[in-house]
């Protein structure tokens, strides 16, 4: 740190200029307008700082005069007493004629016209450029009262003092810097002490600049600290990190502490070129549900983090972790415009691509079905988000998924589904509930069972919406088993034990005392061991009105139709009591309780069900 860099600095006397109209204008917009949070300011200067030193390493493959020195750093040195914050580097440094051009006029760096040169440059030698100077150095203003730039070219040993208050006109006056590099010196606002706290400091590093190639030493006290970690993973080659590697940054982007399920890491080039390396967790976060539904992935450009809001992945994958970093975004844009530049669209897409195929080649590995039964079981309610929201990626997503059914124990896919079918079956069968073992006991699959025909059993929230939206899987349509009954007319009917009773005045009686509480009762084919079942002839799903229920939306719902069954010894009974003349209202109400019950519905009137039923028990 110079002498220079380390006390206030007064007013200074010199060249005095007016900045261009488009800085005039800049200036305003981004103070109030441009970033959403004032410490982005540091992330800018140290990017600036780094892109000085990369275009001098460079420039010094041609020219030894501007070799670095070998300590060559980015210093960030708070001094509360004195308010003033700096910003040094020993990078390329300017001259005055390019300090007046590159900060009086916008965008003006000098890394545009360096960027012609490094087209003809080899790939290796080219150095990773950070942003525009011109856009993200005025950042300084949102924290400073006024900002002194100090700068001086290797080879030289003029150096030159550009200052403003960032008001409309910059001086520029002589000054001295023992070494080549740039200081920059924001004398702080009184309403930014946060940024003269080293702590903060070094917060605001490790969150925007971690990886950064170029150390970052940030003085504390009468010491010069490291301040970000300086190497980015997903730049290394593939060869030289260790699966140790992964899994410790795994675990430092995603707090969690398993081991990844899968590692993807991989370099896109051509139109748009990016690095990625995302993790899929092996295990499911404790309050993964309760989280939002936006994907966190974070967006690095030229290793500089830009924000975790991009939505990289969409909702239905945002269980993936990790980093992509991109070459083709501008490191001064807000995370407001990111959301509508093409690159970052594209970037979307060949991400969420490489994603979808991982997991899909995965599900084809026979030899690791174990490990993907244990990622279904995790994230599978998750990425049937998909099917509901996602057109692109409905019908993969659907084959990709398994379900429980009344086939057995172990999850099914819908091809598996299609490839068991009766030959005259001509829909796949599904039913909804709030868990599989309930599923598997409802009545409502004992017509299914006593033909052979397997009904899917979901249980999951989102399982309730999918299904319409899905339509049909291999041109077979999705129906719910619960308002399909009229199809098992067409399968042959199976033997049954016990004579039917009439029930031709039981049907009429049962509906009179339930009112309008159902719309109809009728005699059931589809029963085999229930003595009633509940049916919404072209209703909606009962998870589907049980879940807009529980978020306080109301459904107009028809009243349900009661089915009985007339091969039941309870319904054979209440037959013969009716033909008795007794009063069998009381059992009426019961019946339909049941009915309940059993969909898993709550009863309107549950004092009521108990007072019926412990006075049939008393009887």
């Amino acid at each position: 740190m110079t002498e220079e860099t380390s006390r206030p600095a007064a007013p200074v006397e010199g060249e005095q200029h007016e900045f261009s109209a488009e800085v005039g204008r800049l200036l305003d917009l981004v103070v109030h307008a441009l970033y959403s949070e004032r410490e982005i300011f540091l992330r800018e200067l140290v990017a600036n700082a780094a892109d000085a030193s990369d275009k001098r390493r460079f420039e010094a493959l041609t020219d030894a005069a501007k070799t670095l020195p070998p300590d060559a750093s980015i210093r960030i040195h708070p001094d509360k007493e004195a308010r003033l914050l700096t910003i040094s580097d020993s990078g390329a440094g300017m001259s005055k004629e390019e300090l007046a051009k590159n900060l009086g006029t916008i965008a003006r760096s000098g890394t545009r016209a360096f960027g012609e040169k490094l087209n003809a440059a080899k790939p290796e030698d080219r150095p990773s450029l950070i942003g525009q100077f011109g856009v993200g150095f005025y950042a300084a203003f949102m924290v400073a009262d006024r900002v002194d730039v100090v700068s001086r070219q290797p080879g030289s040993e003029e150096a030159w003092r550009w200052s403003s208050d960032g008001k409309g006109a910059y001086t520029l006056s002589p000054a001295t810097r023992e070494a080549p590099g740039t200081d920059i010196i924001l004398h702080v606002k009184a309403d930014a002490d946060e940024f003269l706290d080293a702590w903060r400091l070094r917060s605001i590093v490790r969150k925007w600049a971690d990886h950064v190639s170029w150390p970052i030493v940030l003085r504390e006290g009468e010491e010069d600290k490291p301040a970000n970690e300086g190497t980015a993973l997903w730049r290394k080659p593939k060869s030289d990190i260790s699966a140790e590697n992964y899994t410790e940054f795994y675990r430092r982007v995603s707090h969690q502490f398993d081991e990844p399920w899968a590692t993807l890491h991989w370099s896109a080039e051509g139109t748009t070129e990016f690095t990625a390396l995302l993790f899929i967790p092996s295990a499911r976060p404790f309050d993964f549900m309760e989280q939002s539904r936006e994907s966190k992935v974070h967006l690095h450009v030229r290793r500089m983090f830009i924000t975790d809001d991009a939505e990289l992945l969409p909702a239905w994958l945002r269980f993936v972790q990790g980093v992509v970093d991109t070459e083709d975004l501008p490191l001064n844009v807000s995370r407001e415009m990111l959301q509508s530049t093409p690159v970052l669209a594209r970037i979307r897409k060949a991400v969420t691509r490489r994603v979808v195929n991982e997991i899909r080649n995965r599900a084809k590995d026979a030899e690791n079905a174990a490990g993907f039964a244990t990622f279904w079981e995790n994230f599978g309610p998750i990425v049937k988000e998909g099917i509901w929201e996602d057109s692109e990626y409905r019908q993969e997503l659907a084959g990709l998924a398994r379900f429980h059914s009344t086939h057995g124990d172990d999850p099914v896919t819908l091809d598996e589904y299609v490839a068991r079918m009766k030959p005259e079956q001509e829909a796949i069968y599904y039913l909804t509930g709030d868990n599989p073992e309930a599923l598997a006991n409802s009545p409502q699959l004992e017509g299914y069972r006593a033909r052979g025909i397997e009904v899917l059993l979901l249980s999951d929230p989102v399982d309730g919406f999918w299904p319409d939206r899905l339509h049909s899987y291999q041109d077979k349509p999705m129906k719910a088993a619960a308002q399909a009954h009229a199809d098992l007319e067409k399968f042959e009917s199976p033997a049954q034990d016990g004579e039917a009773a009439d029930v031709s005045a039981l049907l009429p009686a049962l509906k009179d005392a339930l009112g309008d509480t159902v719309k109809e009762v009728r005699a059931s084919a589809r029963l085999v061991g229930s003595a009633v079942v509940l049916a919404n002839d072209g209703g909606p799903d009962p998870m589907m009105r049980r879940l807009m229920q529980r978020s306080g939306q109301s459904l107009p719902l028809d009243p349900p139709v009661l089915e009985v069954n007339p091969r039941h010894a309870l319904i054979r009974d209440l037959a013969g009591k009716l033909a008795a003349g007794q009063d069998i209202s009381v059992y009426a109400q019961l019946l339909l309780d049941v009915a309940r019950i059993q969909e898993g519905d709550a009863l309107p009137d549950a004092a009521g069900f108990a007072r019926r039923l412990t006075t049939l028990l008393a009887g």
